[in-house]
Parts: C-alpha cells; sequence; structure tokens
C-alpha cells in the first residue's frame, strides 16, 4: 500500500489557512452543520506543510472527510511546545467530537488536557497515553528502517552511511536503531564493514539538529556527515531533514538521502536525491480512527493501533529515480527481509519500540 502524493503545495497552504481555528466553510450551515462530525488536529511545531508527520495526519483527516461528508475537519499549528496545551483545550471548547494530537512531544499535555475532560475523545500520533480517552496510533518504524539500513549499505561506494535526528526521542532514535540494524545485517551477510555515522545504538547516543523545523540545522549536520565520509543519509528531522535532501540533489551525485514518514518523492521537491523513503502510514491510522469514531464506534485505547510490516502500517517506499540504479538482486533481498521480519525469522528491536 503505498501512500499518494500530498495536495499541492499551494492547495495545503489554503486548507490550512482556511481551517486554523476557525469552523471550515464548506457550503453547509442550519440544520446541516449542527450533524456534523468535527474532527480537529494540532500540529506539532514542524507544521503542516513539514512533508513529514504533521503533513500526514492532516492528509489522514482529509481523505476521511472526502470518504465521509458528514465529517468536518481544522487544524491548528502550534509554533512552541507552549501552545500544545492551549491549542488542545480551544478545541474542547469549540466541541470538537475527536481532537487529534500530532507527534510524541504532545503526550504530557494531551495527558493534562484529556484528564480534565474524561469524556472528550482524543487521538495521538506517536505516544502511547495512560489515559482511555486518548486513542494511540503508533508505528514500528524500526521494522522498515531494518530494511532501509540493508539498502544503504548495499549501495554506499564509501562505505559510510550516516543518519540523524531532531531530537532525542523514541519516535525518532526508532528510526536510527533500525537503519544501523539493518546495516549490522548486510555487514553480517556479506562479510562486509560499512559504518554507520551519526548513531550508536549501544549507547543511544549520536547526532541531532535538537530541531525539527530549521533546514539549515538539518544541512548542518549532513554536511558534517558528508565530509566524514558518508555517501547516503537518513534524517529523521521533520522538516529540518529538507535541508539534507536539497543539498544532496544540489551535490550532483556525491551523496543521497533517504526521507522518513511520507514518501518524499511525493512531498518533496528532491526526490532526484532519494533513494527511498522509510514509510509510517499515518494516513491510513489517521483515516481509520476517524471513520470509526464518526461512527460511533468506540475506539480502544488498548490496544490501540500499532503500524507493522505484517499491517503495511510501515513500509519502504519505491525507488523511484533509483530504481535502475538499485541492483535486481539487492532489491530481492531488500523485499525478502520484510518476509522474515513478518514471519519472525528475523527480529528487529529497539529500545524505542512501542510498549
Amino acid at each position: 500500500m503505498r501512500i499518494v502524493s500530498v495536495l499541492a503545495v499551494g492547495g495545503l497552504a489554503l486548507g490550512a489557512a482556511a481551517a486554523c481555528g476557525e469552523a471550515p466553510k464548506d457550503g453547509n450551515s442550519g440544520g446541516d452543520a449542527a450533524k456534523k462530525f468535527s474532527a480537529c488536529m494540532v500540529t506539532d511545531v514542524g507544521g503542516i506543510d513539514d512533508k513529514s508527520f504533521n503533513t500526514s495526519a492532516w492528509k489522514g483527516l482529509q481523505e476521511a472527510k472526502a470518504e465521509n461528508s458528514n465529517i468536518e475537519i481544522k487544524n491548528t499549528p502550534s509554533k512552541s511546545e507552549a501552545d500544545y496545551e492551549p491549542n488542545l483545550t480551544q478545541y474542547v471548547n469549540q466541541k470538537c467530537d475527536f481532537i487529534l494530537a500530532v507527534g510524541g512531544l504532545m503526550g504530557e499535555a494531551t495527558s493534562k488536557v484529556a484528564q480534565a475532560h474524561p469524556n472528550q475523545q482524543f487521538g495521538i500520533v506517536d505516544s502511547k497515553r495512560p489515559e482511555s480517552n486518548i486513542f494511540p496510533m503508533q508505528f514500528d518504524t524500526a521494522q522498515a528502517a531494518f530494511q532501509a539500513g540493508y539498502l544503504a549499505a548495499g549501495m554506499t561506494k564509501t562505505g559510510k552511511v550516516g543518519t540523524y535526528g531532531g531530537m532525542k526521542i523514541p519516535p525518532v532514535t526508532i528510526f536510527m536503531d533500525g537503519f544501523v540494524d539493518g546495516v549490522a545485517q548486510f555487514n553480517k551477510v556479506k562479510g562486509k564493514n560499512v559504518q554507520v555515522l551519526g548513531w550508536d545504538k549501544a549507547t543511544q547516543n549520536g547526532s541531532f539538529t535538537n530541531d525539527f523545523v530549521k533546514q539549515d540545522e538539518g544541512k548542518k549536520v549532513s554536511d558534517t556527515l558528508v565530509a566524514q565520509g558518508a555517501d547516503i543519509v537518513m534524517p529523521v528531522a521533520g522538516a529540518a531533514g529538507q535541508g539534507t535532501t536539497a543539498a544532496a540533489q544540489a551535490s550532483n551525485g556525491k551523496f543521497s538521502a533517504i526521507w522518513v514518514d511520507v514518501d518524499g518523492c511525493e512531498s518533496t521537491p528532491n526526490c532526484p536525491a532519494l533513494l527511498t523513503t522509510v514509510v509510517k502510514n499515518i494516513p491510513d491510522a489517521v483515516k481509520d480512527a476517524v471513520l470509526k469514531a464518526a461512527k460511533g464506534e468506540k475506539l480502544a485505547h488498548d490496544p490501540g493501533f500499532l503500524g507493522t510490516l505484517a499491517n503495511n502500517g510501515v513500509e519502504l517506499a519505491p525507488y523511484h529515480d533509483f530504481d535502475s540504479k538499485v541492483p535486481a538482486e539487492l532489491k530481492a533481498e531488500v523485499e525478502k527481509l520484510k518476509t522474515d521480519i513478518v514471519s519472525g525469522a528475523i527480529t528487529v528491536t529497539s529500545q524505542s519500540q512501542p510498549k
């Protein structure tokens, strides 16, 4: 299952501008409006157009609305972490039926607001909170990142690949753990010694921008990794990672990148520089949750939703412009990894995996 193209930037910006904090103007009024099911989303600091997890979550709401015209959607951006609680609270006050918090950083604020409003239905991406009125949507991205690490190890010409994160939090480091282990698997099978720069799984230390927004910070970190010899870099830093993808495209082949969350060839302008994407299928998870809630179904806190390779909640995107450059043998090996992970023949572990 492949995530389809995100809305064109102009349309997305228009949708976000129209949606922020106000009831959408969709041509319905009076009695019809009263029957609407409202799904309201608070973004993390990366914003609605981060080409990553915020964009993906909003796409899920848009798809839910497209499937059920009784659903109305809106979003409010968070410019800083201090905005989380008031943004969530404003939607409680607006009597939204379903309130979505996007990103693990919003966990504590979501719990606080959920505790104060136990009859309000919340959802959260990349976190699981103890409150039963918060529906968790989590993803074992280590599984697909394992494939990406193996692929990168098979494609590197320098014998060095790199990864870095936005912040040292589980939804980020889980990608990095899987990537490192995929490289290790390649080395084990092939008798090679490809090195990973930017992340040490054993010590859980590595390179971070400490930001999910500033592209210059992402470029700065990847420039360092490339200077150290990496010719493939996987940023796990939201919009900040676009600093790396843009630099990769401008490098004339010196290095390439692996994107995360939503297929970078359908969300960023840097497809020619992208080897693949470690996809987190947030749109389908969000869409399914909203559609169920709109039908009056109870969203079960336990177990919630966990995306894996087995249920297509995570996956490796197509190779796009690199398709003819990836050897057929390597493609087959990467695909076999999926089969082995799903069957349990290979176990992918990360201390950041959803519990």
